[in-house]
């Protein structure tokens, strides 16, 4: 593992209360349709399952055997205490199994956080059986390219370990050459109240004046589209485009 992803691991790992506790992470809609879409499977995995949400909600689905798996061994122990699941310190883009040992894997709000995401989806297809069903959820960025260099600016200062967010146009490519053929493809966007957002990654005080500077200043097309609410001068919330894709091995 490098040490730009021991540091991520470190950092999430310290804060596993925070996101076990975090609402945006443990309950949602969006979490239950990842599990039903994984709903008839006896073999799953949730790969980087944090603190262990998505794992139980697919063990709550029915399927019998869960693997949670995370590079950071406080997330996989919190994951083990709190679910009925079976726990895996792993990398993301190197799993620790064999091929075709798995019928259903999931992935939430997690690969903004990959270097090479595209070695990540080709892992989770190699893990999967035939016919295998992956469940996929990220936050994503616009495919406009100023809007998607905003939106990345904002997360980066926010969360140093954020590498990027993607377009759905180039996760249909990396499905396509991992051969994993998309079913669904579902766009929504989840409000994010600004206090948590910041709070949940210890944002310095100067950090989070400069947040609120750039999206106070941001063009009125950004400002339109993440429907950013404030208060004054003051950011309130605003709306974070995401994607859940439904896709099957070959």
């Amino acid at each position: 593992m490098s040490d730009e992803k021991r540091r991520t691991a470190a950092q999430f790992g310290s804060a596993a209360k925070s996101y076990f506790d975090s609402e945006v992470h443990r309950l949602g809609a969006d979490r239950e349709t990842l599990a039903s879409w994984c709903r008839g499977a006896t073999r799953a995995l949730d790969v980087a399952t944090g603190a262990g949400h998505t794992a139980g909600a697919i063990a709550d689905a029915g399927v019998s055997s869960v693997v949670a798996a995370d590079a950071a061994p406080e997330m996989v122990a919190t994951a083990v205490r709190e679910y009925p699941v079976a726990g895996v310190v792993a990398d993301a883009e190197r799993l620790p199994f064999a091929d075709d040992v798995f019928d259903a894997a999931a992935c939430r709000i997690a690969a903004h956080h990959f270097p090479d995401p595209e070695a990540f989806v080709a892992e989770v297809a190699r893990v999967l059986e035939p016919g295998g069903v992956f469940a996929f959820e990220d936050n994503v960025a616009p495919e406009d390219a100023a809007l998607a260099a905003f939106l990345n600016g904002v997360e980066v200062l926010r969360d140093p370990t954020h590498v990027e967010l993607h377009p759905v146009s180039r996760w249909r490519e990396w499905f396509a050459a991992a051969g994993l053929s998309v079913e669904t493809v579902e766009t929504a966007a989840i409000r994010l109240q600004f206090d948590p957002w910041t709070e949940r990654t210890n944002v310095s005080p100067a950090d989070r004046d400069e947040l609120e500077r750039r999206f106070r200043e941001a063009p009125e097309e950004a400002k339109e589209l993440f429907d950013v609410e404030f208060d004054g001068d003051s950011v309130v919330s605003f709306a974070n485009p995401k994607a859940l894709v439904r896709a099957r091995t070959e």
